[in-house]
Protein backbone atom coordinates (compact mmCIF):
# COMPACT_ATOMS: atom_id res chain seq x y z
CA UNK A 1 0.00 0.00 0.00
CA UNK A 2 1.38 3.40 -0.97
CA UNK A 3 1.69 6.41 1.27
CA UNK A 4 -1.19 8.21 -0.43
CA UNK A 5 -3.45 5.20 0.11
CA UNK A 6 -2.62 5.19 3.83
CA UNK A 7 -3.41 8.89 4.10
CA UNK A 8 -6.71 8.47 2.23
CA UNK A 9 -7.65 5.47 4.38
CA UNK A 10 -6.87 7.37 7.58
CA UNK A 11 -8.81 10.39 6.38
CA UNK A 12 -11.84 8.28 5.51
CA UNK A 13 -11.77 6.57 8.91
CA UNK A 14 -11.52 9.95 10.62
CA UNK A 15 -14.49 11.26 8.64
CA UNK A 16 -16.60 8.26 9.66
CA UNK A 17 -15.63 8.69 13.30
CA UNK A 18 -16.52 12.38 13.13
CA UNK A 19 -19.88 11.57 11.55
CA UNK A 20 -20.66 8.98 14.24
CA UNK A 21 -19.60 11.42 16.96
CA UNK A 22 -21.72 14.21 15.51
CA UNK A 23 -24.82 12.05 15.13
CA UNK A 24 -24.65 10.56 18.64
CA UNK A 25 -23.88 13.95 20.18
CA UNK A 26 -26.78 15.56 18.34
CA UNK A 27 -29.13 12.79 19.51
CA UNK A 28 -28.07 13.45 23.11
CA UNK A 29 -28.53 17.21 22.79
CA UNK A 30 -31.90 16.75 21.10
CA UNK A 31 -33.07 14.54 23.96
CA UNK A 32 -33.41 11.25 22.11
CA UNK A 33 -32.22 9.35 25.21
CA UNK A 34 -33.22 9.28 28.86
CA UNK A 35 -30.86 8.77 31.80
CA UNK A 36 -29.72 5.15 32.16
CA UNK A 37 -30.24 4.47 28.43
CA UNK A 38 -27.68 1.98 27.16
CA UNK A 39 -25.81 2.63 23.92
CA UNK A 40 -24.19 -0.60 22.85
CA UNK A 41 -21.74 -0.49 19.97
CA UNK A 42 -23.84 -3.00 18.05
CA UNK A 43 -27.06 -1.06 18.59
CA UNK A 44 -25.55 2.26 17.57
CA UNK A 45 -23.94 0.69 14.50
CA UNK A 46 -27.32 -0.64 13.40
CA UNK A 47 -29.07 2.67 14.04
CA UNK A 48 -26.47 4.75 12.18
CA UNK A 49 -25.47 2.22 9.52
CA UNK A 50 -21.82 2.69 10.47
CA UNK A 51 -19.02 0.26 11.28
CA UNK A 52 -17.82 -0.77 14.72
CA UNK A 53 -14.56 1.20 14.68
CA UNK A 54 -15.95 4.71 14.13
CA UNK A 55 -18.82 4.10 16.55
CA UNK A 56 -16.48 2.74 19.23
CA UNK A 57 -14.19 5.76 18.81
CA UNK A 58 -17.14 8.20 18.92
CA UNK A 59 -18.53 6.64 22.10
CA UNK A 60 -15.08 6.77 23.68
CA UNK A 61 -14.87 10.49 22.91
CA UNK A 62 -18.25 11.10 24.53
CA UNK A 63 -17.19 9.11 27.59
CA UNK A 64 -14.04 11.24 27.82
CA UNK A 65 -16.25 14.34 27.66
CA UNK A 66 -18.35 12.86 30.48
CA UNK A 67 -21.46 12.97 28.33
CA UNK A 68 -21.64 9.17 28.72
CA UNK A 69 -20.51 6.65 31.32
CA UNK A 70 -18.74 3.42 30.34
CA UNK A 71 -19.58 -0.02 31.69
CA UNK A 72 -16.91 -2.77 31.93
CA UNK A 73 -18.73 -4.58 29.10
CA UNK A 74 -17.99 -1.67 26.78
CA UNK A 75 -21.59 -0.47 26.74
CA UNK A 76 -22.01 3.29 27.12
CA UNK A 77 -24.76 4.58 29.42
CA UNK A 78 -26.43 7.99 29.55
CA UNK A 79 -25.62 9.25 33.07
CA UNK A 80 -28.25 10.15 35.64
CA UNK A 81 -27.26 13.36 37.38
CA UNK A 82 -27.15 13.86 41.12
CA UNK A 83 -29.13 16.73 42.63
CA UNK A 84 -25.90 18.67 43.15
CA UNK A 85 -24.83 18.12 39.54
CA UNK A 86 -28.24 19.24 38.29
CA UNK A 87 -28.07 22.37 40.47
CA UNK A 88 -24.58 23.14 39.16
CA UNK A 89 -25.78 22.58 35.59
CA UNK A 90 -28.68 25.00 36.13
CA UNK A 91 -26.37 27.61 37.65
CA UNK A 92 -24.08 27.42 34.61
CA UNK A 93 -27.03 27.64 32.21
CA UNK A 94 -28.28 30.74 34.03
CA UNK A 95 -24.93 32.42 33.39
CA UNK A 96 -24.12 31.27 29.87
CA UNK A 97 -27.47 31.14 28.07
CA UNK A 98 -28.51 34.74 28.91
CA UNK A 99 -24.98 35.78 27.88
CA UNK A 100 -25.44 34.08 24.52
CA UNK A 101 -28.78 35.84 24.08
CA UNK A 102 -27.19 39.22 24.88
CA UNK A 103 -24.39 38.67 22.35
CA UNK A 104 -26.89 37.49 19.75
CA UNK A 105 -29.29 40.42 20.13
CA UNK A 106 -27.41 42.85 17.88
CA UNK A 107 -26.98 40.22 15.15
CA UNK A 108 -30.64 39.26 14.76
CA UNK A 109 -32.20 40.24 11.45
CA UNK A 110 -35.50 39.62 9.71
CA UNK A 111 -34.71 36.02 8.65
CA UNK A 112 -33.80 35.07 12.23
CA UNK A 113 -36.95 36.69 13.62
CA UNK A 114 -39.07 34.91 11.03
CA UNK A 115 -37.50 31.61 12.05
CA UNK A 116 -38.08 32.40 15.74
CA UNK A 117 -41.73 33.24 15.04
CA UNK A 118 -42.15 29.96 13.18
CA UNK A 119 -40.64 27.99 16.08
CA UNK A 120 -42.89 29.77 18.61
CA UNK A 121 -45.95 28.74 16.56
CA UNK A 122 -44.58 25.22 16.24
CA UNK A 123 -44.02 25.01 19.97
CA UNK A 124 -47.52 26.20 20.83
CA UNK A 125 -49.09 23.82 18.32
CA UNK A 126 -47.13 20.90 19.80
CA UNK A 127 -48.31 21.85 23.30
CA UNK A 128 -51.93 21.86 22.19
CA UNK A 129 -51.43 18.50 20.48
CA UNK A 130 -49.70 17.10 23.62
CA UNK A 131 -46.77 16.14 21.39
CA UNK A 132 -43.66 15.96 23.62
CA UNK A 133 -41.28 15.33 20.72
CA UNK A 134 -42.62 18.36 18.86
CA UNK A 135 -42.35 20.47 22.01
CA UNK A 136 -38.76 19.33 22.54
CA UNK A 137 -37.72 20.03 18.96
CA UNK A 138 -39.34 23.48 18.89
CA UNK A 139 -37.90 24.39 22.29
CA UNK A 140 -34.33 23.42 21.40
CA UNK A 141 -34.74 24.87 17.91
CA UNK A 142 -35.84 28.25 19.27
CA UNK A 143 -33.07 28.56 21.84
CA UNK A 144 -30.26 27.44 19.56
CA UNK A 145 -31.54 29.71 16.77
CA UNK A 146 -30.74 32.50 19.22
CA UNK A 147 -27.51 31.06 20.54
CA UNK A 148 -26.04 30.41 17.08
CA UNK A 149 -26.28 34.16 16.43
CA UNK A 150 -24.02 35.00 19.39
CA UNK A 151 -20.91 35.02 17.20
CA UNK A 152 -18.85 32.88 19.59
CA UNK A 153 -18.11 29.31 18.56
CA UNK A 154 -16.49 28.73 21.97
CA UNK A 155 -19.58 29.83 23.90
CA UNK A 156 -21.79 27.74 21.63
CA UNK A 157 -19.65 24.65 22.30
CA UNK A 158 -20.00 25.23 26.06
CA UNK A 159 -23.77 25.46 25.72
CA UNK A 160 -23.92 22.26 23.69
CA UNK A 161 -21.86 20.51 26.38
CA UNK A 162 -24.35 21.60 29.03
CA UNK A 163 -27.25 20.40 26.90
CA UNK A 164 -25.59 17.00 26.49
CA UNK A 165 -26.30 16.56 30.20
CA UNK A 166 -29.51 18.58 30.41
CA UNK A 167 -31.55 17.01 27.62
CA UNK A 168 -31.82 13.41 28.87
CA UNK A 169 -33.23 14.62 32.20
CA UNK A 170 -35.77 16.85 30.47
CA UNK A 171 -36.80 14.08 28.10
CA UNK A 172 -37.39 11.63 30.95
CA UNK A 173 -39.66 14.22 32.61
CA UNK A 174 -41.39 15.17 29.34
CA UNK A 175 -44.92 14.26 30.40
CA UNK A 176 -44.65 16.11 33.69
CA UNK A 177 -43.17 19.13 31.93
CA UNK A 178 -45.81 19.00 29.21
CA UNK A 179 -48.57 19.05 31.82
CA UNK A 180 -47.01 22.04 33.57
CA UNK A 181 -46.02 24.08 30.53
CA UNK A 182 -49.14 26.25 30.66
CA UNK A 183 -49.00 26.51 34.43
CA UNK A 184 -45.98 26.30 36.67
CA UNK A 185 -43.30 26.26 33.97
CA UNK A 186 -44.61 28.44 31.12
CA UNK A 187 -42.34 29.09 28.17
CA UNK A 188 -41.38 32.71 27.49
CA UNK A 189 -40.44 32.34 23.84
CA UNK A 190 -43.07 34.72 22.48
CA UNK A 191 -42.15 37.33 25.10
CA UNK A 192 -38.43 36.85 24.42
CA UNK A 193 -38.93 37.43 20.69
CA UNK A 194 -41.08 40.53 21.26
CA UNK A 195 -38.55 42.02 23.67
CA UNK A 196 -35.66 41.41 21.27
CA UNK A 197 -37.59 42.97 18.39
CA UNK A 198 -38.12 46.07 20.52
CA UNK A 199 -34.48 46.25 21.57
CA UNK A 200 -35.23 45.32 25.20
CA UNK A 201 -32.37 42.88 25.60
CA UNK A 202 -32.32 42.94 29.42
CA UNK A 203 -36.02 42.07 29.51
CA UNK A 204 -35.42 39.19 27.09
CA UNK A 205 -32.59 37.99 29.35
CA UNK A 206 -34.91 38.07 32.35
CA UNK A 207 -37.57 36.04 30.52
CA UNK A 208 -35.00 33.43 29.53
CA UNK A 209 -33.55 33.18 33.05
CA UNK A 210 -37.07 32.90 34.47
CA UNK A 211 -37.86 30.05 32.08
CA UNK A 212 -34.67 28.14 32.97
CA UNK A 213 -35.19 28.63 36.70
CA UNK A 214 -38.85 27.60 36.77
CA UNK A 215 -38.23 24.43 34.76
CA UNK A 216 -35.26 23.51 36.96
CA UNK A 217 -37.24 24.05 40.18
CA UNK A 218 -40.02 21.87 38.85
CA UNK A 219 -37.64 19.09 37.85
CA UNK A 220 -36.03 19.14 41.28
CA UNK A 221 -39.45 18.12 42.62
CA UNK A 222 -40.47 15.48 40.08
CA UNK A 223 -37.21 13.86 38.87
CA UNK A 224 -35.37 10.87 40.31
CA UNK A 225 -31.71 11.71 40.79
CA UNK A 226 -28.73 9.38 41.02
CA UNK A 227 -28.59 9.17 44.79
CA UNK A 228 -32.30 8.38 45.18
Amino acid sequence: MGKSEVIIGTSAAGALEEEAYRLIRRALIDGDFTPDSKLSIRGVCAALSLGHMPVRAALRRLVNERALDAKPSGTAVVPRLSRREFSDLTAMRLQLEPLALTLAASHLRLPQFQRLDFLVEQHEAALLATDPKGVRQADAGFLFELYRSCGSALLLSFLESLWLRRSPMFWEARWALLGSSLGRTPHRHREITKALREGRTETARDYLADEISMAADFLQEVMTFREE
